[in-house]
């Protein structure tokens, strides 16, 4: 499979906008990223929870209120159980 290039499918800077302003508005926003990335292809979980991961410093270093930063930290917790469970499906 060498050469073979997968395409990603990322947040543009604009959805991580809209998805950060609909959590400033106490919105839930983890529906409208799932949508956003599965538009077409599937986001790896290791690219998802890279995007977390930025997403988690820049709330942090912005300043966001405890209860953004926790929203943020809970959709990082459901991508994590999304991969335990396909690395539990494979060895089963």
């Amino acid at each position: 499979m060498s050469g073979v290039k997968r395409k990603r499918n990322v947040l543009n800077v604009k959805q991580k906008l809209e998805i950060l302003q609909k959590l400033d508005n106490g919105e839930s926003a983890s529906t409208d990223a799932e949508d956003l990335l599965n538009e077409g292809n599937t986001i790896s979980h290791s690219a998802a929870l890279l995007s977390v991961e930025t997403l988690l410093d820049y709330t942090g270093q912005r300043g966001f209120d405890y209860g953004e930063i926790t929203a943020v930290r809970k959709i990082r917790v459901d991508i994590r159980q999304e991969v335990n469970k396909t690395v539990e499906g494979k060895t089963h």
